[in-house]
Formats: structure tokens, sequence, C-alpha cells
């Protein structure tokens, strides 16, 4: 093979064997850097027999991009950045590429796309699964904004998918994840941007029920160029004894619309840090940090439609204000993604109102003293959730995917991965069974 082949023993093995949460040990990881070698790439792997990963930015909590004594896809080389069509916002992205690079790549054209929050997250891993990030309310996910994608299939041909060409892929990929090939290149219809109002207003612990139930609210009837977060008890920050952060991005430089719509916030409760500011969009991204040897990060995630956000949140607060509590991060969405219908895509939860992401972290002693409050806190929260998404999971069993997909979802799926890949060769990820 013409691939950059790296084996055990070779420089750098180590690196490329491990992804960002997960470490690995290979039997080679491959490193295309064209499309013919990663069609050389697919072909090896099918015919080795071995285990197959793919690895876009590697930020998978359920470490899809590695394995052990199986074969590695590296995408990392396949990262270009092109503006195709300046006056459509026309970009093509390689397979490969990180947020980070995609979005300062843009900037310069004061052009954006609606993405996650981490700078060296893939494109790949965050599209095909959802993208949930600063602009979801105005502009919809990383996926909504997708119109075409070149794609590596399990026998090595090249399709391109698009609403006018294999469009039963195109609809599987966003929101089916890696479950279909490689796609070498996405190409997005990016939209026109201005520098953003940024920041944090924190509060008092003591005040976690009041401002989160305030912050729902607030966050169901505001504009939609307001997207947010609510963080509470972060073990790293005193538990349930942390502040309560509200983490926000208004979509626009004017300071008076901004004002009206942050405004409302900051009234919930007693701030106690407060450092909004204008800065341009690519800086609201930040770095993704690699957890040390031996740290875990447990994740879980669900989502609360309309009609149970008031009862979600009572038990949240409730959870988050008592000792042992995991670390909460609660998502807005709503807005523009709502705006698509139900199957359009694959991704299938476009009714929900918020995302809620649980996480506990540390070594193994640590992660099984904090598992009771985690399952005590997802007990509760059971009546209230449904479904889950696939970005923010730790694990990949029969239940996570059935959550993830409901079942005329996944039955459509299903069908999809049987014409496309009947042997299921890319089955590291939230895998579907060729139907």
């Amino acid at each position: 093979m013409n691939v950059d082949i790296i084996e055990p023993g070779s420089p750098g093995y180590d690196a490329a064997g491990r992804t960002v949460l997960v470490a690995g040990n290979p039997a080679c990881v491959l490193r295309p850097t064209s499309l013919d070698e990663v069609r050389e790439s697919v072909a090896f792997a099918a015919a080795s027999g071995l285990d197959l990963a793919v690895r876009g930015g590697g930020h998978a909590f359920a470490g899809f991009g590695t394995n052990d004594g199986g074969v590695v896809i590296d995408l990392s080389r396949l990262n270009a950045v092109e503006l195709l069509d300046k006056d459509r916002h026309l970009v093509r992205v390689g397979g490969g590429a990180t947020w980070g690079q995609v979005a300062a790549a843009l900037a310069p054209h004061g052009l954006a796309i609606s993405s996650g929050d981490t700078r060296s997250v893939g494109v790949g891993g965050l599209t095909l699964s959802g993208g949930i990030g600063w602009k979801v309310r105005k502009y919809g996910l990383a996926l909504d904004s997708l119109v075409a994608a070149d794609v590596v299939t399990a026998d090595g041909q090249l399709v391109r998918a698009s609403e006018q060409d294999d469009a039963e892929l195109f609809w599987a990929l966003r929101g089916g994840g890696g479950n279909f090939g490689i796609v070498t290149a996405f190409e997005f219809a990016a939209h026109p941007t201005t520098d953003v109002h940024f920041g944090k207003i924190a509060f008092p612990a003591a005040q976690l029920a009041t401002v989160l139930a305030g912050w729902a609210g607030h966050l169901r009837a505001a504009p939609e160029e307001l997207t947010s977060i609510a963080l509470f008890a972060n073990p790293f920050a005193g538990g349930h004894r942390a502040p309560v952060e509200i983490h926000l991005s208004f979509d626009g430089d004017d300071p008076r619309a901004a004002a009206a719509a942050i405004d409302p916030i900051r009234a919930l409760g007693t701030v106690i840090d407060d450092d909004v500011a204008l800065k341009p969009y690519a800086d609201t991204l930040v770095d993704g940090l690699t957890p040390p040897p031996g740290i875990r990060l447990v994740t879980r995630s669900a989502f609360a439609e309309p009609a149970s956000v008031t009862d979600a949140v009572r038990v949240m607060a409730e959870a988050g204000a008592a000792p042992g509590s995991p670390f909460f991060a609660v998502r807005s969405v709503g807005g523009a993604v709502s705006r698509v219908p139900a199957g359009a895509t694959a991704y299938a939860h476009r009714t929900a109102e918020l995302m809620i992401q649980t996480t506990i972290a540390g070594p193994q002693p640590v992660i099984e003293a904090a598992t009771p409050g985690l399952l005590a806190a997802w007990d509760k929260l059971a009546p209230h959730v449904t479904g889950a998404y696939a970005n923010f999971l730790a694990t990949a069993t029969e239940q996570d995917v059935a959550a993830i997909y409901p079942g005329p979802t996944y039955r459509r799926l299903a069908e999809v991965k049987r014409g496309y890949d009947p042997a299921n060769l890319f089955a590291a990820n939230h895998n579907i069974a060729p139907g």
C-alpha cells in the first residue's frame, strides 16, 4: 500500500493508537492523504478481517476512533477547508478537519457554520450524529447545514450523496453516525456572521432551583439568536456547592438587542460573575482537554420535551443540590432545530426543548464512588426525559442505540445500511445492523 502505516513499535505509535479520551492498541493505523488512499485503506481493512475504527477528531466518549488489535483509518490529513462559492457560501471541508480549522478558515470571509463548541472536535463525528453548538437555535444542527457528502462505501466505491443524488443515503448520513462509510468531504452552506456576545453569568449554588427554572422559562420565549447552557454541580468547583453558571451566546453584534435577550438572565438571582463580551465567533470555541492516563469520563444524555421541562428542571435542581451529584450540563435547543420536519433527517429529536448531559470523571475508584449518585439522578429523571444524544454517550449498548434511534428511524436506517454496508464493516459506532 502507498498509505502511511503506523504499527506497534513505530515512532509515534502510542499517540497514533489513542484517541482524546481512550487508549487503544491497534494492529495498525493508516493515515491516507487522498481519496484513492482512503479507498485503498478501506479495501485493506475489509480484506484483513480485523475490526475497523475510523477517526476524525477522536473525541467520541465511547472511543470509536481506536481499538485493540484492529485497523484504524485516521483521516487527520484530509483536513482542507475550501470556499467553493462565496455568493452561495458553499464550503467544502475534508473529512478529517476539525471545527477550529473550519472556523478559522471562514472567519476572514465573515462566514460560519453552526457547529459544536470545541476547536479540536472533528467535523465528521459531530456532523454525522447532530452538532449542537453556539448557533443551534438560530441555524440548527451542524447536519442541517450539510448539502452534500462524498462517501467511500464498504466496497470501495465513491458515492456523492445529496438531496438530488443518493438521497436516501444523504438522509441517513444526517444523524445515522459513521454507519455507512467514510465521508472524505462534506459540503456545507455557511451563513454570514458578525461578532457575537458571549460569556458566562454565575450565581450562588443556593439559588440553583430558582435560576434553573427561570433560565429554562426564558429560553422558551427568547429570540433564537440566544443559545445557552446551564452548568451546575461541577466537581472541580465544589460539587453541589459550585456556582450555577449560565453560559450563553447571542448571535449578533447589536448591544441593545443582546441586552434585551440577556438581561432577564442576569435578573434571575445574585450575579457573582459576569464576563459576557463581544468577540469573534471563532473565539467562542474552546480547546479540548486530554485527560491524564487513568482518568475516565462517563457521560450520559437525554432530551426533555416541552411538556416535561418543568418536571425535569425540578428533578435536576434537587439532584444538583445534593452531595454526590453528577456534573450537569443542560443545553437549550428548539428554535431552528424544531422547524425541520421530523422525518427530514435521521436525527430523531427535533421537538426537544432541552438536551441534558451528565458527567462523572476521575480514576476508577472515583467513578465507582460517584456512580450511585449518577444512577439515582437518572432514575428520578427517567419519567421526564426521552431518547439520547449520540455525541454525549460513553457507551454503545443496544439500549443506547434504541434511545438514539426510535423504531421507525432505526428500521429505515437498517435498510440503508443493508444497501451500503451489508457485512457491517463500519461497526465501531452506535451500530445499526443491516436490515
